[in-house]
């Protein structure tokens, strides 16, 4: 009978140790920070997606993230080309701020922090893979110097030109090498390849993940896997008529341009999904942030016509203009986060915001004091935590762009109020105002029945603006 009755004892004392244990367990997991992926599209319209209405292009990983999480219809990429729209996504800062304004090589100053350096004070390890274009080696912005302990990609935004490239850039030892891209991998494989070695590799630890890839971007070559989806038993086209890149030309040659650039949509759905279920397949579904956008608005490069992206496949979806215009389609992009059992499946939102807003929240997110940003943190729209005064200030918050490429511009949104203003030899001589809630499209130029808002518009313009030292962002 002492025998049995110790025997129990000892059975309850070891389930009360495993209780304990598994309380533990819990415990920290519930004290863990999120993980956070940011995963960046090159050149992604607005429409390209089946989540936003596309109709023509596979995108069904994409769209499963918005099921599971929450879809903002009022998003906008910092810039309406990459270099200054990944600056502003890095820094928190508008392009009337932000050091980089433009496409070329200038790296960020070291006084421009970014998401990753103050990250890692709450003990982040940080991951980027893909398109960097924010330093070269030996810069203040060279990668292994901002905050990154892995990175795996291209550091010059030409780099990112090509699909099929014979070498990159990785961080070993603490520096920034050149290295062979496996002859076998189109990049972009590799770059998702690279990501998911780094989560196995973290999966312990609170990470933040970049994963920027250069798809659908340019050089229109892709896998013959996801071509073929787009191809009939003959092995053409199915988006009748096609129009061939011819070879001697900056990017690769394409005889199917269309049939290309949808299959370059649906290999990096893919890759998205090779992502996700690695996350599922770790269990960290609950503790991971996954969030998908785009840099700016859909191309017309490599091949691709103007008509194929706003009539054939609506790329800009109901808005007017692509990459590098201040419209709408130049600017506005997708954005879809999951964070499970924080954020409502399947929830939208129309609330504006911008890439700028991501320091802001992902230092909330760290429970990290930051100074002020032009941004501001978006944590209570993705969990629906928002006051009627706090949806007031959102909706009517003030959103500035600046560009410096076929003739310098401005853009500010305001409410539902859009402005652009043109400049010729360095003086303003015109601006537009558009009226969104009614003229998604802008078509209705209001700037000489309303000049009262054109007037505050432009006054927000100049209040926005700060003159940059640099030589190549003068207002011309």
């Amino acid at each position: 009978m002492k025998n049995i009755s110790r025997k129990c004892i000892t059975e309850l004392l070891f389930i009360i140790f495993l209780s304990f244990v598994f309380l533990d367990l819990e415990a920290q997991k519930r004290d863990r920070l999120p993980n956070i992926i940011y995963i960046l599209a090159d050149d992604l319209g607005y429409g390209d997606l089946g989540c936003y209405g596309q109709e023509k292009i596979k995108t069904p990983h994409i769209d499963q993230l918005a099921n599971r999480g929450k879809r903002f219809t009022n998003f906008y990429a910092g810039s309406t080309v990459c270099a200054p729209s990944r600056a502003a996504l890095m820094t928190g800062k508008h392009t009337g701020h932000v050091s980089i304004r433009g496409n070329g090589e200038f790296p960020l100053p070291k006084e421009e922090k970014t998401i990753s350096e103050v990250l890692k004070q709450k003990g982040y390890v940080n991951g980027m893979m893909g398109k960097w274009g924010l330093g070269l080696a030996g810069t203040s912005g060279s990668p292994e110097t901002r905050g990154w302990d892995y990175f795996s990609g291209h550091a010059h935004h030409v780099e990112g030109h090509y699909q099929h490239p014979d070498s990159a850039w990785k961080i070993l030892h603490n520096q920034l090498i050149k290295i062979k891209v496996p002859d076998n991998l189109y990049v972009n494989e590799w770059f998702t390849n690279e990501a998911i070695n780094f989560i196995n590799k973290e999966k312990e630890n609170p990470f933040f993940l970049y994963l920027s890839f250069t798809l659908p971007h340019a050089e229109l070559v892709v896998p013959d896997q996801y071509l073929k989806q787009y191809l009939n038993e003959k092995g053409e086209s199915v988006f009748v008529p096609e129009h061939a890149h011819l070879p001697g030309q900056h990017y690769g040659p394409q005889p199917n341009p269309k049939a290309a650039y949808a299959a370059m949509v649906t290999q990096m759905d893919d890759y998205v999904g090779r992502v996700v279920k690695r996350i599922n397949e770790l269990g960290l579904d609950d503790e991971t942030i996954i969030i998908f956008t785009s840099d700016n608005g859909t191309h017309i490069e490599g091949g691709r016509k103007l008509t194929d992206a706003i009539d054939y496949f609506q790329s800009s979806g109901p808005f007017k203009g692509i990459k590098r215009d201040m419209y709408e389609g130049g600017i506005r992009v997708p954005f879809i986060i999951r964070w499970d059992k924080q954020i409502q499946n399947g929830s939208i939102t129309d609330l504006p915001a911008a890439n700028w807003d991501m320091m802001a929240s992902f230092a909330e997110i760290a429970q990290i004091a930051t100074p002020s940003f032009d941004g501001i943190s978006l944590v209570p729209i993705w969990k629906n935590q928002l006051s009627k005064s706090a949806i007031r200030k959102y909706s009517n918050r003030s959103f500035y762009w600046e560009f410096y490429e076929q003739g310098y511009k401005q853009a500010v949104r305001k409410g539902n109020w859009k402005a652009i203003r043109y400049y010729k030899e360095s003086q303003p001589v015109r601006t537009e105002l558009y009226n969104l809630s009614h003229d998604r499209g802008e078509t209705n130029d209001l700037s000489s029945t309303q000049p009262a808002v054109v007037k505050e518009l432009e006054k927000i313009m100049n209040e926005q603006r700060k003159p940059s030292d640099n030589a190549a962002f003068q207002i011309k």
